[in-house]
């Protein structure tokens, strides 16, 4: 089959488009210079496209006898000097991109999305895709994502097929940015380097396999339904147990720092003066140490019924991620 993906130098799209090369598909990769695309480059069946979501000569390029889109390109850091920069990218580009792919005839566009639209989870209970959510968006992240949902969502009956996926906290082999911060966390707590627990430990996140959520975006575009979404999620954990698996994987249990949330949004304070007189972004910013003041609980029910979704046991991935980093 014929591929077009955005966001391939990613951390999940870099997976993916390893995973359909070897699968013997052609996928074409957009990529903002050739030097960014020289591994990818390296595995049968890529091709890249030079631009960005802004390029329309390469969007329609890209889209050009593509049977199934990924549109996994967004801006996922904490901070912008750019107020508008996060807008431009995941709302303008996301709408640029179904322009493009609707005009081409592509049959089916699965968006990524991301499991922090769904909003935080009660106490003792679950969100899924059904969650009305009754808490502000955190951050800019958040809700230019759940705007570009709703475009993506508009576009059905137009002609072409709308998916969309929404990870969770994803873990694994791969890049080592924003996107995969557990993994970086992981190599650091293995080496004794890692001793932060945010507040008191008992707050609840969702962390997943890059491979699961690898297969998920596949499986969706094959089997998921038009007009809807999917959260892509693993292990419910909090965070004492996600130290505590760590402990198991790494034979190491380290004495762990519980940091107030009210020392983590002072920091962050800091932070975010910093960089309004260096011009440095900040490592963390407030909005995004609130949303560790909530559970987010997540189930994947709906994937596992429609897609075939599996999940793969924490202890199990992390091994693995473990394993990956040894061989680096």
């Amino acid at each position: 089959m014929n591929f077009f993906i955005t966001g391939s130098n990613g951390f999940i799209g870099y997976s993916l488009v390893k995973r359909l090369s070897a699968e013997g598909h052609q996928i074409k990769c957009l990529v903002r210079s050739p030097e960014r695309f020289s591994e990818l480059a390296l595995l049968p069946g890529t091709i890249p496209v030079i631009g960005d979501l802004s390029d329309k000569a390469a969007l329609d390029e890209g889209v050009r006898d593509a049977e199934i889109v990924f549109h996994m390109a967004g801006f996922t850091k904490p901070w912008s000097k750019d107020k508008m920069l996060p807008y431009r990218i995941n709302v303008e580009g996301t709408r640029k991109m179904l322009d493009a792919s609707l005009n081409a005839g592509v049959r089916r566009f699965v968006y990524t999305s991301s499991a922090a639209v769904i909003g935080p989870s009660l106490q003792g209970s679950e969100a899924d895709e059904f969650t009305v959510r009754t808490t502000p968006f955190f951050n800019d992240y958040e809700s230019t994502k759940a705007e570009a949902e709703k475009i993506g969502c508009s576009y059905n009956g137009k002609g072409m097929e709308i998916v969309i996926v929404n990870p969770s906290r994803v873990y694994g082999p791969g890049p080592e940015n924003e996107s995969n911060a557990v993994t970086r966390i992981l190599r650091l707590y293995e080496k004794g380097r890692w001793r932060l627990m945010p507040g008191d430990g008992n707050k609840i996140g969702n962390y997943v396999f890059v491979d699961d959520v690898v297969n998920g975006h596949i499986q969706a575009a094959l089997k998921g339904r038009s007009g809807e979404r999917y959260i892509l999620g693993g292990e419910n954990l909090t965070f004492q147990e996600l130290f505590e698996k760590m402990a198991i994987v790494t034979g190491h249990k380290r004495l762990m720092i519980k940091i107030p949330l009210s020392v983590m949004t002072f920091i962050a304070g800091i932070m975010e003066l910093q960089t309004r007189i260096t011009g440095i972004p900040p490592m963390i910013t407030t909005p995004w140490v609130k949303k560790y003041l909530s559970h987010w609980s997540l189930s994947s029910q709906h994937a596992i019924h429609d897609l075939g979704y599996t999940i793969t046991p924490f202890v199990e991935g992390a091994a693995e991620t473990l394993k990956w980093i040894h061989r680096k």
